[in-house]
This record gives C-alpha cells, sequence and structure tokens, in this order.
C-alpha cells in the first residue's frame, strides 16, 4: 500500500515528460495521457482514503531516509479525503476543458495552446497532491510552488490584456507570500533545527513562547494569503475572473482550500493548545461577512462567485477557531461540499458565456425559458452554497451552527450570527442571479441589444441566439461563436460533480461520520507523531 502514496504526484509529472517528448503536435495523444493519469490518480486516492480509514496514517519516508532526515508523506483521513476530492475535481474539470477544446477548436495551426495547457494542467494537479502529502514544511514549500508556478501560466495562458494584467497581480502576491513562507521555515528550523511537522511538533513545545509565536504567526499569515482569508484576500476577485473557465473553476474549488488545509493541519498539529483562537474568530467572522456583501454588489457573475468563495473560506475558518471536533467536522464536510459546488457553478457559468458571449447577469435574461438546461445546471449548486434543506451544504453548516451553539462563548455567538447573516445573503445574491439572468422575460433590460430568435409555442423551429456583447474566450485565448449546443463533455463534467454533490447529500451519515473520525484524529497530534516515528510506518 505504500508503494501507491507517491503516485499521486508522479504519475502526473511522469506525463508531463512524455508530453514534452511527444511536441505541440500531438494534441489528442496528450488529451487521452492526461485523462488516464487523472483517472489513475482518482482510484489511488480514493483506495488511500479507505486504508487510512481502516488502518491509520499510511507513511513513507522517501528513499528509506527516516524522519526528520528524509522527505515524509503522510496519508491520514483528512489528507485522504482531501486527495481524493481534489482528483475527482480535477478530473472532471479536465473533461469539460477537452470538450470545450473539441467543441470550438481552441488553438492555433500547431497546437501550441493546448500543447501548453494540458502539461501545466497536470503540474498543478502534482502540486495540489504534493501540499496534501507533504510531511514536512520544506515539502510543503515546495508543493505550493509547483502549484503555484503551474496557476501562473494557466491563469494568463491566451495572452489577452486583462489576463496579463491581472496575472501580474497574482504573480506578484504569489511571490510575496513564497517569500514570507521561506522565512517562515527559516525560523522554524532556526528554533527547533527540523522542518519535519511529526519532529516540529515535539520540539515546539519546549521552545521559548516568543520563538513558537513567531513561527505560528508567520505560517498563518502565509497561509491565510494563500486561502484568500480577509484581509488579505483583496487579489482574488480580480484575478480568477480573467482566466478561461476550466480554470477559474479548479482554481476557485482547489487553491484556496490548499492553504485552508495547511492552516488546519499545522494549527492542529504544531500549536493544538494555542490556536489563536481571537485572531481565527476574527478573521472568520470578517471574511463571511466582508466577503458576502463583497458579492451581492457584484453585477457579473463571476465576481459575484469569486466574493463568495472569499466569504465561505470564513466557515472553514470558523471550524478551527471553535476547535471542537463537531465544528472541525463540520468545517471538513463543507470543504468538500464547497470544492465541488464552488466549482461546478464555474462551470456552469462558462456554459453561460459560451451561449450569450458574457456573464454580465444585468445583460442576460430568459435563460430558464431559452436554456432551461442551463437553470437546473445553475439552481441546484447555487441552493446548495445558500445551504438550503436538505443540501449537503446546508448539512455541514448545520453542523457549524451546532458546535458554535455549544461553545457557548462569546466569539462563537458572534461566528454564529456572522454565519447566519452570510448564509442569508448567500441566498439573496443567487436568486438576484436567478431573477436577472433565468427569470426575466427574454429581452429584458441591457440584453435588448441581443440580437434573438425565440421559439414560440407551437412552432418546429430551432431557436438562434446570436450575442452581441462579444465571444467568449476559450483556453487558447481565441474568440469562440456563442452557440445554442451544448457539447456533451462540457455538460458531462458539470452534470457529474453535481450528482457528486447530490451524493453527499444521500450518504451525509456515513461522510459525516467520517469526518467526525477525521476531525478527532486532527485533535490528538499524537496519531500522526507516532505514525511518522515509527521504524517504516504504519503498514
Amino acid at each position: 500500500m505504500k508503494a501507491l502514496v507517491p503516485l499521486p504526484v508522479l504519475l502526473p509529472l511522469f506525463a508531463v515528460g512524455i508530453k514534452f517528448v511527444l511536441g505541440p503536435r500531438r494534441v489528442r495523444m496528450q488529451t487521452f495521457i492526461s485523462l488516464t493519469v487523472l483517472v489513475a490518480d482518482t482510484v489511488i486516492s480514493t483506495v488511500l482514503l479507505v486504508e487510512a480509514d481502516r488502518h491509520g496514517p499510511i507513511v513513507v519516508q522517501v528513499g528509506n531516509f527516516a524522519a526528520p532526515l528524509g522527505i515524509t508523506l503522510v496519508v491520514d483521513r483528512f489528507s485522504g479525503l482531501m486527495l481524493a476530492v481534489s482528483s475527482t475535481v480535477t478530473l472532471c474539470v479536465l473533461l469539460y476543458s477537452q470538450s470545450q477544446r473539441f467543441a470550438d477548436e481552441n488553438e492555433d495551426e500547431t497546437g501550441a495552446p493546448l500543447a501548453i495547457f494540458y502539461p501545466t494542467y497536470l503540474l498543478l494537479a502534482a502540486g495540489i497532491a504534493d501540499s496534501f502529502l507533504a510531511g514536512d514544511l520544506f515539502n510543503l514549500y515546495v508543493g505550493f510552488e509547483v502549484m503555484l508556478a503551474a496557476s501562473y501560466v494557466l491563469m494568463t495562458i491566451g495572452g489577452t490584456d486583462a489576463r496579463i494584467r491581472h496575472g501580474a497581480v497574482y504573480i506578484m502576491v504569489g511571490a510575496a507570500s513564497s517569500l514570507l513562507f521561506v522565512a517562515a521555515i527559516a525560523v522554524a528550523y532556526a528554533a527547533c533545527g527540523t522542518v519535519n511537522l511529526a519532529d516540529l511538533a515535539v520540539r515546539l513545545a519546549v521552545v521559548a513562547p516568543a520563538a513558537r509565536l513567531a513561527v505560528q504567526v508567520l505560517l498563518i499569515t502565509v497561509f491565510a494569503v494563500k486561502a484568500a482569508i480577509f484581509p488579505l484576500s483583496a487579489w482574488l476577485p480580480d484575478s480568477y475572473p480573467t482566466a478561461p473557465a476550466p480554470v477559474t473553476a479548479v482554481f476557485a474549488g482547489l487553491l484556496t482550500k490548499v492553504g485552508v488545509y495547511s492552516l488546519i493541519r499545522t494549527q492542529t498539529l504544531l500549536f493544538p493548545h494555542n490556536r489563536q483562537a481571537p485572531l481565527l474568530y476574527t478573521v472568520a467572522a470578517l471574511s463571511m461577512i466582508i466577503g458576502i456583501l463583497g458579492a451581492v454588489a457584484q453585477a457579473d457573475l463571476k465576481r459575484l462567485l469569486s466574493f463568495t468563495l472569499v466569504s465561505h473560506v470564513g466557515f472553514l475558518v470558523l471550524g478551527l477557531a471553535i476547535g471542537s471536533v463537531r465544528a472541525l467536522s463540520g468545517a471538513l464536510f463543507y470543504a468538500i461540499t464547497h470544492i465541488t459546488v464552488q466549482t461546478t457553478l464555474f462551470l456552469v457559468t462558462g456554459l453561460i458565456e459560451r451561449r450569450e458571449g458574457t456573464a454580465d447577469f444585468s445583460r442576460l435574461a430568459g435563460l430558464a425559458r431559452l436554456a432551461p438546461v442551463l437553470g437546473l445546471l445553475f439552481f441546484i449548486p447555487a441552493m446548495n452554497l445558500a445551504g438550503i434543506p436538505p443540501l449537503s451544504g446546508f448539512i455541514a453548516k448545520l453542523a457549524l451552527l451546532q458546535a458554535a451553539a455549544a461553545d457557548g462563548g462569546v466569539g462563537a455567538y458572534i461566528l454564529l450570527a456572522a454565519m447566519l447573516v452570510t448564509s442569508l445573503l448567500t441566498l439573496y445574491a443567487m436568486t438576484k442571479v436567478w431573477a436577472r439572468a433565468f427569470w426575466r422575460a427574454p429581452g429584458e433590460g441591457a440584453g435588448k441589444a441581443a440580437e434573438r430568435q425565440i421559439v414560440m409555442p407551437g412552432s418546429d423551429s430551432v431557436a438562434v441566439v446570436r450575442s452581441a456583447y462579444g465571444a467568449a474566450r476559450g483556453i487558447g485565448g481565441r474568440r469562440i461563436s456563442t452557440s445554442e449546443s451544448y457539447p456533451v463533455g462540457m455538460l458531462g463534467a458539470t452534470v457529474a460533480l453535481i450528482l457528486i454533490s447530490l451524493a453527499y447529500t444521500v450518504w451525509a451519515g456515513p461522510i459525516a461520520e467520517y469526518t467526525e473520525r477525521a476531525a478527532a484524529e486532527l485533535l490528538n497530534p499524537s496519531v500522526y507523531i507516532n505514525a511518522v516515528h515509527a521504524i517504516g510506518g504504519t503498514h
């Protein structure tokens, strides 16, 4: 079983090497390799999740160098869950982008944009997997850098003015956070003589309080930037909406969650008795309220969803701030729900842009009548994000509300109130989008500029919609025409993610039991520490 642990990182990297050997003209072969690798990653990650739940953490010391000298990879219940969900999401987004490519032929004569996209996308998947598996701070840093280097390319692919401009801001923020991460590693090593997480957990307990606090504050700051936690989130709403739909979807679903994962991992493992709860209470509440206020003020769907992303990261920080098994369990449940739902909403936005040429819902109208499939695909994840029962978003939020009420402290009650306000405003924001883009009669509002030919009842003609707003841009950055049709792969990937989110509702009981076991394991750091220090791991 240990042999499987490095594969979610190694397989994508190996595939990238093969792609460079194949060259830019073998786009179909590159697509096949990418899909095969990500399917294998999904299967392997699922197997590791099950094994970690049954037998405890799976530890691999790369090169057989015992900790803390070698590179340590660890799969426990928490990392296994995040790894399995992230692999599934990256696979679905790749299917979506592949279908978009075949439908719109978004490449030049040499296939260069897609020849860049596929290997870079696999690098992103490898960096995400390495971040979840890392058992030491330096390897976590490497995972972040691989992931961020790939994201720089994906964000600016196509070279449009907006992508280059906002991509530059994204790169500067990423570079600054990376420098801060290096500083945190340096301080940790100077104080403890190790960067292995299990060793740090033991040694930080006996170092000077000032040194321990310095390491903690630096790590919180670094991961707050990565997770887009207020007030270090201003870069996100401007950066994500400019990227192509598949790129924005995977960024929104996963990149911020890697930051949240790292924050939860380091705070529960390295600082189990001093998680800076007042600070976490404050940033969680501010992220929720300010993020959702930014969302309700938007007229562009991508920007609205980007602000809700900032807002709902606050729910995950809330679970860490309260710090009980129930709170962390609710946060983990909400993490996998939010990854799936947020990715789905951005994919649906891509379908809307493909059809209408814009994501500005003040200029859209009548989509529920003209495109009922889009209406259904948007409505289900939108209501899930708002936390409408009995969907999984409601179940996870209910667990967090119960945890806040059970805590009984002033900070917990403030967070409880912030959660309720945020959920109501999220419902308002989603309802506003529905009312304007889907529910209005076709031709209302600014959408009158569109040239529309609407099917009348009893007519045998096919509705034709030509948007006057300008065509959307695909992966390669070239203009694509709007269309009434929906490629099977784009629809299939979106529907698959919706079905997965609905499965979270159907199997909410077993999932909640799993997240409770994962939360209990997180709050008992000795399990992780003993597994890493044991000779050869646990099995």
